[in-house]
């Protein structure tokens, strides 16, 4: 069995799902539930699937101490951390993406790149103007847009001005760009 074939139970769903699908949680000394998506906590890790609804089921229930058999502090700010830490993790991804110079900005720049084939996917800011989002989605032919950023979210990520379209050239880079976005962007919509 591969590394990336190992599979976990979330604590809330019963469905054994690959790591890459989960958020991974460890207890601290002092008995606080606490985000370990790196994986370097010591303790035994308590799963979850990678949704933002089934983590809030989890911490309503109190099933983190029921897993655990004592008790532990969770609260709603467990919530808002492990969000905000996928969403650094992703903007950190495509701030690596750019230096690595696999990252074009500018709506001419990915309509460029679209034509010549040479784009993995596409990032688009979430408040992109409706006629923008409609010309690059008819030039995507079929590819990939995340849209889980606004345009001052990338703006501050890239040190950039008015971040609206941006496409990510095929390379190994950009898989392990894709691996973070749609993990954020999957535990925003499930």
């Amino acid at each position: 069995m591969k590394k990336d074939d190992v599979v976990r139970k979330c604590i809330v769903t019963g469905e054994l799902l690959p790591k890459a699908e989960m958020l991974r949680f460890t207890v601290t000394p002092d008995n606080v539930v606490v985000p370990d998506f790196k994986k370097k906590l010591p303790g035994k890790g308590i799963w979850v699937k990678n949704s933002k609804s089934i983590l809030e089921k989890s911490i309503q229930k109190n099933l983190f101490s029921k897993i655990a058999k004592k008790k532990l502090k969770t609260d709603e700010s467990l919530l808002a951390v492990t969000q905000e830490l996928l969403k650094k993790k992703a903007l950190s991804a495509v701030s690596l993406a750019r230096k690595a110079g696999v990252f074009v900005c500018g709506f001419e720049k990915t309509a460029d790149k679209i034509k010549k084939g040479q784009v993995a996917f596409i990032l688009e800011a979430g408040d992109a103007g409706a006629d923008g989002h409609q010309k690059i989605l008819a030039m995507a032919n079929g590819l990939k847009i995340f849209a889980c950023f606004t345009t001052e979210e990338l703006d501050k990520e890239l040190d950039r001005v008015n971040t609206v379209h941006a496409a990510f050239l095929k390379s190994e880079m950009s898989k392990a760009v894709d691996a973070e976005l749609t993990r954020y962007e999957n535990f925003l919509n499930s």
